[in-house]
């Protein structure tokens, strides 16, 4: 069991979070396939785990588009012969006040944080049943737990992951897992999708000021990866000691 020589696809996986957790499982023996939209940074991140003997692979993949999960999990199964491990870790917060009426913003949330989870869930669990195993790691957030102002429909996503994988765990049966990760404030790029100034200036404050590294992240994506088969870490919260 482990993470030696397991094969695990992750989304999101070009910066942050997902970069952390390609670089440190490869780092454990893992054969990665990387999927992320920006080209460059994944290639980059690629080319960096090649460089240091990781076994990887990769394919530009956007969420939103069924198609390109499709075609992301198949370059696993195609290239390493199975796939053991999904890890469902894009996401986007541009988060503002209700009262602006950033609805495309809104819709940009749902496509890539819920549908991306369950376009995840269509391409993989078929290969799963298949396959007879195999795990699904989602990123969730804090915020799945709490909402807070300027966060309503990105806290209603990260409920709406949860709620998914719960239910996904419930009907997975004694052959696959279903792990939810939740982090607070990690230092990430996250801002990058933010269309308000203002709030994206107070988030990037409060994340310069608290937020914890994205290894931290990682590592327990990495924990409920490594445990045996017949364990499954349900869900897992981390978050930088200082946060409330």
């Amino acid at each position: 069991m482990g993470i030696d020589g397991k094969v695990v696809a992750i989304t999101g996986a070009s910066s942050g979070i997902g970069e952390a957790t390609a670089l440190l499982l490869a780092e454990h023996g893992a054969k990665v396939v990387l999927g992320a939209r920006n080209r460059d940074r994944l290639e980059a991140v690629a080319t960096l785990l090649a460089e240091a003997g990781g076994d990887v692979a990769f394919r530009p993949t956007d969420v939103t588009r069924r198609g390109d999960v499709v075609d992301l999990v198949t370059l696993a199964v195609e290239r390493y012969g199975k796939l053991d491990v999904l890890v469902s870790n894009a996401g986007i917060m541009p988060i503002s006040p209700l009262d602006e009426l950033r609805v495309d913003d809104w819709e940009a949330m749902v496509d890539v944080n819920i549908k991306g989870v369950l376009f995840g869930i269509a391409a993989a669990l078929p290969v799963f049943r298949a396959q007879g195993f195999g795990h699904f790691v989602t990123t969730a957030s804090t915020a799945a737990f709490r909402v807070t102002p300027n966060q309503s429909v990105y806290a209603a996503t990260k409920m709406a992951v949860r709620a998914v994988s719960e239910g996904l765990r419930q009907e997975a049966g004694d052959s696959l897992r279903v792990t939810i990760i939740s982090p607070g404030m990690t230092s990430t790029n996250f801002a990058d999708s933010m269309t308000d100034p203002a709030v994206r200036a107070e988030l990037e404050e409060r994340r310069d000021a608290i937020a914890m590294p994205p290894d931290a992240v990682a590592r327990a994506i990495a924990f409920a990866i490594d445990q045996p088969a017949d364990v499954d870490v349900g869900e897992i919260v981390v978050r930088p000691t200082a946060q409330a």
